[in-house]
């Protein structure tokens, strides 16, 4: 059985909300600030994530090709001791498909990989990143929340991304046009006993970048 895919509210302008994979090309229309993929996940994997000891949930960062991402991502669930089975093989599968998608999506053969189990505020700021574009997708736990600033203020209004849809985000290197003035942070669960599995993945169009 699948969690039906997530209702979306009003979104902040430059936001694009898509049903199918297909639709994030639409990532990069000038328009566009950040897209968000609204998918069907399945819920034998989102409660076997949620159930799992948080020390058994994969943890790295590394740059490398995007073909070898899922045997990457296979050997750090291997060293966490993530549990063998068919949940995992989705879980690996998945990051493997969506490494392959962004960095199809980006023009780019590298990418810069970070899989996390966060258990504080991480970037606990509204800000905008350093780089072209970023693919981040929490498998458990809260979503990024993003908003719409005026003059780089904290937004009034703000939105969180589902669990396991996959939000793609512009930074400063790449500007929607015009400045959607989107800021984005991690959700505040610091005191919360909340622990999320946090995948980011960068573009890396030069080896000299991951240094």
């Amino acid at each position: 059985m699948n969690i039906a895919a997530p209702v979306f509210a009003d979104q902040p302008a430059g936001v694009r909300v898509v049903s199918d994979a297909r639709g994030l090309d639409s990532f990069r229309d000038p328009s566009c600030a950040a897209a968000i993929w609204g998918r069907e996940v399945p819920s034998n994997v989102a409660l076997w994530l949620d159930a799992l000891d948080a020390k058994a949930l994969p943890d790295g960062r590394v740059v490398l090709h995007v073909q070898a991402i899922r045997d990457t991502v296979l050997h750090l669930c291997d060293i966490a001791g993530t549990p063998d089975g068919p949940h995992r093989e989705w879980l690996i599968d998945d990051i493997a498909d969506l490494a392959q998608r962004f960095a199809s999506l980006m023009n780019a053969d590298y990418v810069r990989l970070r899989l996390q189990a966060v258990t504080t505020n991480a970037c606990r700021k509204f800000h905008l990143d350093a780089i072209t574009g970023r693919l981040v997708c929490t498998y458990r736990g809260t979503g990024t929340q993003y908003g719409t600033s005026v003059r780089r203020e904290d937004p009034v209004h703000i939105h969180t991304a589902p669990t396991c849809a996959p939000i793609l985000l512009r930074g400063s290197l790449w500007p929607p046009e015009p400045d959607a003035g989107l800021l984005h942070r991690s959700p505040p669960i610091d005191g919360t006993g909340e622990t999320r599995l946090l995948l980011v993945l960068d573009p890396i169009f030069d080896l000299d970048e991951a240094e």
